[in-house]
């Protein structure tokens, strides 16, 4: 390819609206365009990496026998009603009506879709196990689209659906697929860490996502260095102490004046947070919720609304909280009439808490759960964080941040159930059928790749997902000799199928070495007047700071040798 005739410019300047170094360079690089909040077009060099990372994608669902297919974008506002996923989802359903009237969606995901096709095509268990999957666009109206392709609202993935006769048969597609995820961002140059996450709106028991560390990601990972443990934020878990042994004294009300946060108590009162109660009170599906943590914690509401399986959750108002008989800044358990009480498990670790006793400026001393207060639902419902104890092993936990790029569910017989997915087994019963589902996003991975890799000049491709493999940079058009050597060369590489980005344009070198670093084409092969004096080329790596000269002649088999090696895998 010319550059010459290539669509997308490159930019010196680094665009304001851009809040990540991939959306910069991928912006500065002429990849991709933004047509609206979390809209793109992918321009021609961004599109040959999509196609590569397809083609990898492909090659390995097809080695662990995955079926491909294509499935509506339209789905059925109906379908979607008979999982009440529709709920799960919310306002992050693209909905649209025909000219009939009838609400449809444009497909997020393809759970509902792919379950009912095989309800109509599986019979026996003889038809099982299954692997079907395709690389679609999908519609997710998200509420904050940032960091170019990272969140956006209209997106390129990946999804792979498991049929099983059995939870054993759902264990072994779910290895074989994190097997092949790994096997897929290995290709791509990725170091992916598994870690344990929350399955959200898709739903099921049990779920993973694959994140790239990266200090853009917007997921918070909790780890443990030493034993491997690693979970999303969402989904991590601390030690939070053993119930402690000193016996629970009387209750005494003290007077707290001006002091409501659990900082003003605990610091009046010359005790740790950890010794506080916090309350917090939600909106929970409408209804209000009294929530009860020990005060050096925070609610993880991704957990609560899990436990209380729930889909709009939102902090009360100073109105409602006032309406329903509770001082704001004091509030308290003990005494609630016809008020739902979450608490989190880490209210059993002590004894003799400060809590509010439901009065202005005043407190309780020595508040003991079960003693004082009942609640309705016990768990585990708070955030983890870094210095807190590892759940496995106990040392201690560390945070980083990190790219969701692939997330795999074991969904169990949930689907099936609901939508007629059954099978007859070998005793001739009717059994519903155990699913699984395996996203990838390719956006995604595209720009993880580039904060994964790149320098203070631009972007640098690993050599399988390129856009080209060689950048060929001649200086001095005008000299009749670099034009000639490197037009000749051009043919040559192109008759040996190198993928080759001429760079033929009039410019100075100065912007033709900046724009080849921008563009982070993997090998970069210079030919100016001063290399063609002795019959050389000079062939330099992208990221490394020695080149080599090399015959003119010899340089299409070089390059050759070069290419070869990094893309077979």
């Amino acid at each position: 390819m010319r550059l010459s005739k290539l669509f997308g410019k490159t930019q010196r300047e680094t665009p304001a609206e851009a809040d990540t170094l991939s959306h910069q360079l991928l912006i500065r690089a002429g990849m991709i365009h933004q047509l609206a909040a979390g809209v793109y077009s992918y321009l021609p060099l961004a599109l040959r990496v999509l196609k590569k990372i397809e083609a990898i994608i492909r090659d390995e669902m097809d080695k662990t026998g995955g079926q491909e297919l294509s499935m509506p974008v339209l789905q059925p506002l109906e379908l979607w009603q008979k999982t009440k996923r529709d709920a799960s989802f919310g306002n992050g359903l693209f909905t649209l009506s025909d000219r009939r009237e009838r609400t449809l969606v444009l497909g997020p995901t393809h759970e509902e879709v792919v379950t009912s096709l095989v309800s109509r095509n599986v019979q026996s268990y003889r038809d099982l196990p299954l692997l079907l999957y395709q690389i679609q666009t999908k519609f997710r109206d998200e509420p904050r689209p940032r960091g170019g392709l990272i969140r956006v609202r209209e997106f390129i993935m990946k999804d792979l659906y498991s049929f099983d006769a059995d939870e054993e048969g759902l264990n072994q597609s779910y290895k074989k697929m994190l097997g092949a995820y790994h096997n897929i961002f290995t290709r791509c140059g990725l170091s992916a860490m598994l870690v344990e996450a929350d399955s959200g709106a898709i739903g099921g028991k049990e779920s993973h996502e694959f994140m790239v560390i990266a200090k853009s990601g917007e997921d918070e990972i909790i780890c443990c260095n030493s034993c491997g443990y690693a979970a999303n934020a969402e989904k991590a878990e601390s030690k939070k102490g053993k119930a402690s042994g000193s016996e629970p004294r009387p209750l005494e009300e003290v007077p707290t004046p001006d002091k409501t946060s659990i900082d003003e108590v605990a610091s009046f009162l010359k005790v740790p947070q950890s010794q506080t109660l916090k309350a917090v009170l939600y909106i929970i599906d409408g209804e209000l919720v009294f929530v009860i943590i020990r005060g050096d914690l925070e609610v993880n509401e991704v957990k609560l609304k899990n436990l209380l399986g729930s889909n709009e959750l939102r902090i009360a108002s100073e109105a409602e909280v006032i309406a329903a008989g509770i001082v704001a800044g004091s509030a308290s358990p003990i005494g609630l009439n016809n008020i739902k009480v979450v608490a989190d498990d880490s209210i059993t670790t002590r004894n003799n808490f400060v809590a509010g006793a439901n009065k202005p400026a005043t407190h309780l001393k020595n508040v003991n759960y079960p003693r004082d207060f009942k609640a309705d639902l016990i768990a585990d419902i708070a955030l983890a964080r870094a210095g807190g104890g590892c759940p496995s092993c106990g040392g201690e936990l560390k945070s980083t941040h990190g790219i969701e790029v692939g997330h795999v569910f074991k969904l169990g017989t949930f689907l099936s159930k609901k939508l007629g997915a059954y099978y007859i087994d070998a005793s001739g019963v009717s059994r519903p059928i155990v699913m699984g589902c395996y996203g990838l996003g390719l956006g995604r991975l595209l720009a993880a790749t580039i904060e994964n890799s790149h320098d203070d000049k631009g972007i640098i491709w690993p050599l399988a997902i390129t856009p080209y493999q060689v950048y060929l940079c001649p200086l001095h058009l005008e000299n009749h000799e670099v034009r000639t050597g490197s037009e000749k060369l051009y043919a040559d590489l192109e008759a040996q199928e190198s993928e080759v980005l001429f760079d033929d344009r009039d410019e100075s070198p100065g912007v033709k070495f900046n724009d080849a670093d921008l563009l982070g084409i993997p090998i970069r092969v210079t030919i100016s007047p001063r290399t063609l004096e002795k019959g050389n080329a000079e062939i330099k790596r992208r990221g490394e700071k020695k080149s080599q000269l090399v015959p003119l002649k010899e340089v299409a088999k070089r390059l050759k040798g070069l290419t070869q090696r990094g893309t077979s895998q």
